[in-house]
């Protein structure tokens, strides 16, 4: 099993470079989500090294079996978010996660266990969104569609024609905002720049399967839209752009409150606005006064607006590389 999570018993405090850390550190205990994304994450590394470092592919491999077979003996211990000092994580469904990593381990191995659970999961022919760290199973629709598997070909056809129609939804999206991108919604929720990247790596796939050229342009404009081409004129990446994010919530990216310590590297993704949960004092102070793509604010305390994350640069980094390809 994996553990959920390390992470400090009391938030702490700005700015804290982690070497002066008071807070103590604890160590979660282990979730069947936990696992099983180390099921998945370890068979993709196997598949990736393999050629390059076998025995780290083989390493790899084996955790990857081995967080399988732990996360089919302790199926329902689900993540919570009883969580003093860090952020909550719960989590009560674990069918995408089963279904993700059966999804990796079957494009790595062919194994007719992980097969059996792919093609009997309802995620493998349930219609796709966007994915995120509480829905995985696009992820898991991405490996199948795109790694070489046993699938017959009818199946990876019907699965690549899923992610088309995911981008077709999507693109259908631009006429509802007034920046042409594919992504609206009546408010805009926590990190609301990962949810739109999340969409472009759908769509550049769509790309990658049909040559259109539609799909090409919404991811144009979903890396224009964070680079500056947004109500703001603002770049939510560090380091890129007329105005670039300056001012992350980060511990020790902390240069406007300790002069001593660092801004942020080239590269980091703010969240984005977010009308939905404008829970800090600065996120307060704008509530009911902004529009909801204008609710932002390049503020070290604005952790609604201005939080930054791994899971969110993940996406940036996956549709630069696709537009630079």
């Amino acid at each position: 099993m994996a553990h959920q999570k390390v992470a400090d018993r009391n938030w702490t405090k700005l700015p804290m470079p982690p070497q002066d850390d008071p807070e103590e550190r604890l160590l979660y205990p282990p979730t069947t989500a936990a696992t099983l994304n180390l099921a998945a994450t370890a068979a993709q590394c196997a598949r990736l090294w393999r050629g390059v470092d076998d025995a780290f592919a083989a390493r790899c491999l084996a955790a990857a079996g081995r967080a399988w077979k732990a996360a089919k003996r302790n199926p329902q211990v689900y993540a919570t978010s009883s969580f003093t000092g860090s952020g909550g994580y719960g989590d009560g469904n674990v069918s995408d996660e089963y279904y993700w990593a059966a999804a990796e381990l079957f494009a790595t191995t062919g194994g007719a266990e992980y097969r059996d659970a792919v093609t009997g999961s309802r995620h493998f022919r349930a219609d796709l969104g966007e994915p995120g760290w509480p829905s995985t199973a696009t992820l898991g629709t991405i490996t199948l569609a795109t790694a070489r598997n046993a699938l017959p070909k009818s199946e990876i056809d019907r699965l690549r024609g899923g992610i088309v129609a995911a981008a077709d939804r999507f693109l259908a999206d631009e006429k509802g905002n007034g920046y042409g991108i594919p992504y609206v919604a009546k408010d805009y929720p926590w990190g609301s720049n990962s949810s739109l990247l999340n969409r472009a790596m759908l769509l550049g796939l769509a790309h990658d399967f049909t040559g259109d050229a539609k799909y090409r342009a919404g991811v144009v404009a979903a890396m224009d839209y964070v680079l500056g081409r947004n109500p703001l004129g603002q770049s939510y990446v560090s380091g890129y752009g007329v105005r670039p994010l300056m001012n992350p919530h980060h511990r020790f990216w902390a240069h406007s409150i300790d002069p001593k310590l660092p801004g942020p590297p080239p590269g980091v993704l703010s969240g984005g606005p977010n009308s939905t949960a404008m829970s800090d004092n600065v996120a307060g102070a704008m509530r009911g006064k902004c529009a909801p793509q204008t609710c932002w604010a390049d503020d070290i305390n604005a952790y609604a607006l201005n939080e930054v994350a791994i899971n969110w640069n993940a996406p940036l980094f996956w549709v630069a590389a696709w537009l630079d390809d």
